[in-house]
């Protein structure tokens, strides 16, 4: 008997007004905000005619970087990959041979060097790491892909162009890179 009077209790409600009834004011209140978002700015942005502004930290597409003669920066030290926590980079050291000098700064260099961009979170840890300013992150974002393939980059994509056969094209990839080139 008790059950059936906590019951009772617990259904017996409020009467609704009469507005309540015909839930005018819910419905003026949802039109209200509807048509304060018909002249609020539009936040779509039209892609191939419009560029959306990105901030000055942004992380976009990895280079590696040539000092100015053209030879290449990466030393093959490993540690670009060590410091990567999704383990993007892979990278094969090989040694300098005797003639290569105007190719490679240093007696070691990547004969072999991948990102992986499906891997890649952009942290910018690699570019941290890296002794010699090697790598970078630009401010060009990932481009879309049909296979999985398209998404390893090898080092003869990512290496930036060579400043003595293609000055306007080093020049252009140098100003994407930032601040942080030497």
């Amino acid at each position: 008997m008790q059950a059936l009077t906590n019951r009772k209790k617990q259904v017996e409600r409020k009467p609704m007004t009469l507005a309540e009834k015909l839930y005018l004011p819910a419905i003026f209140k949802g039109m209200g905000i509807t048509f304060s978002h018909l002249f609020k700015k539009k936040p779509t942005v039209s892609y191939p005619e419009e560029k959306r502004p990105f901030s000055d930290v942004f992380r976009g597409l990895h280079i590696l970087n040539r000092d100015e003669e053209g030879r290449e920066r990466c030393t093959a030290c490993g540690l670009c990959a060590v410091a990567c926590p999704a383990e993007a980079i892979t990278m094969e050291a090989a040694e300098r041979q005797p003639g290569e000098e105007h190719l490679f700064r240093e007696e070691k260099y990547a004969a072999k060097y991948e990102i992986n961009m499906l891997r890649c979170i952009f942290c910018g840890l690699c570019e941290e790491a890296c002794p010699k300013d090697a790598i970078y992150l630009t401010k060009t974002f990932a481009p879309a892909n049909y296979g999985r393939k398209g998404f390893i980059y090898k080092k003869d994509d990512l290496l930036i162009p060579n400043p003595l056969t293609d000055p306007e094209g080093y020049e252009k990839a140098k100003g994407t890179i930032g601040t942080g080139i030497k």
